[in-house]
Parts: structure tokens; sequence; C-alpha cells
């Protein structure tokens, strides 16, 4: 098991407020954060590092190998109302107006990975099937063109450029509470999980990216990733976490 992270500025943005933190936990455990922080001036960019260092610590303390999956889901949980609550605490004491962050976590321990989100950033499933590779979403972004989507108003492809397509309808600290959605997906050897910020998923195709993942080396598919979201257009910062088991 492997995991790498990266992220970047883009080309057209004035401060990266994403975060990102992946850390092996032992040699058959792993875990991830990724945020996308909201807020003028550096608001954004401190609700997200809040967020990442909240997740990421608790995670760090109370990890155990022992664990089953229901405390594995009670951890992933837990960590991201707490996280929630600092970003909140802090966005009425300090912030000039709405600050929040998007955030997507999750542990891979043995054959399967946990995974929670909060707002648009993602979660995909690469896998071989067959003689094709794949690629699944595993999360569902909260965001207003979702629901339109859903609704059967807008297409995919049209809520790709839609104007209010960074609209999110729920994130961390955006509120006192925050209830995160939760998965879990088993995973064989050489598959990966890949995480990103809308940095990527929403100025990329999904096939382009399973290429990018299956063609790279580990060590390389985060900087190809950030090079190919830049190479079309770099109009946000992005943000990848990279898993493979």
């Amino acid at each position: 098991m492997n995991i790498f992270t990266k992220t970047d500025i883009g080309l057209k943005r004035d401060e990266n407020q994403d975060c990102v933190w992946g850390e092996m936990l032992s040699p058959s455990a792993c875990a991830a954060v990724l945020c996308d922080g909201m807020g003028g001036e550096n608001d954004g960019g401190l609700a997200s590092r809040l967020a990442v260092d909240v997740i990421a610590n608790r995670i760090r303390e109370n990890f155990s190998e022992s664990m089953n999956r229901n405390s594995v889901r009670n951890l992933l949980i837990t960590a991201v109302s707490a996280a929630n609550s600092v970003v909140w605490d802090t966005s009425r004491r300090e912030a000039s107006g709405v600050m929040g962050t998007t955030c997507v976590a999750a542990i891979v321990f043995g054959n399967t990975a946990y995974i929670v989100n909060v707002g648009d950033s993602r979660a995909y499933y690469l896998f071989p099937r067959d003689e094709d590779d794949c690629i699944q979403q595993i999360t569902k972004d909260h965001s207003h063109v979702q629901e339109l989507v859903e609704k059967g108003k807008i297409t995919e492809e049209e809520a790709k450029v839609h104007p209010f397509r960074s609209k999110i309808t729920r994130a961390i600290g955006a509120e006192a509470d925050v209830t995160p959605d939760y998965f879990e997906i088993s995973m064989n050897d050489g598959e990966m999980l890949l995480m990103c910020s809308d940095g990527l998923s929403s100025y990329g195709d999904d096939l382009d990216i399973l290429d990018i993942c299956f063609d790279s080396a580990p060590e390389d598919c985060c900087g190809n990733l950030i090079n190919y979201a830049n190479g079309n257009g770099g109009n946000d910062n992005v943000s990848v976490a990279f898993i493979v088991v």
C-alpha cells in the first residue's frame, strides 16, 4: 500500500485555499484528508487548514489496527464533527464573512476503504475489470448543480459549465452542525482510491483522469493530474490524494 498527495495554486488564483494530508498509519493502513476552503481574504485557506489539522490529528491519535468497521466509521464521523466545531467557532470569532470548507477523508485499512465527504470534493475508485480500466465516483457532490442533475433539469455535461457549479449546499464550518456522507468499498491489490478538489474534477474528464492514473507511475500520478488540470486552464486550486492498495 502506498499514498501520495500534492496541492497546487493553479494558474489563476492568488492564494491556495486547498489543504491536503496523507500518511501511512501502519504497514497495512493509511489515511488522507483533503479540504477546499471557501471564504473571503484568507478565511477559506484558514478553514481548510483547520479542518485538515483536526481530522488528521484525530485519526493519528485514535486509529488502531484492532478497530472494527463501526469503530473506523465512528472515528471518521466524529473527526469531521470536531473539525466543524473548530471551524464554526473560529468563523464566528475571526472571519470577515462566510467561512467554511469542503472535505473528503478516507482511511484505507486492509482491503477496505472507509470514506466521508462534505461538499463537492470527491473520491473515485479506480480498478481493472476484464480488459478495461474503470473509474467510479464514490462520493456525491453536495452542490446546487447536483440537485439540478438529480431533478433532471440539467445534464452531467451541462453541470460542468453551469454558472453556479461552485455553489455547495453543505460545508464544514458553515453551520453549527454538519452531517457527512459515509461510504465503504472493498479494494483488491492494485486498485486505487483517488481524492481530489473540484479544481481537478470540474475541469477534467473522468476518462482522462482514469488514463493518467493507470498510465503513470504511482509516485508521478498526483503531479501528472495537476499538470492536466493546469493544462485545461488552471482556473482553480487543485489538490490530489492517491492511494494504491
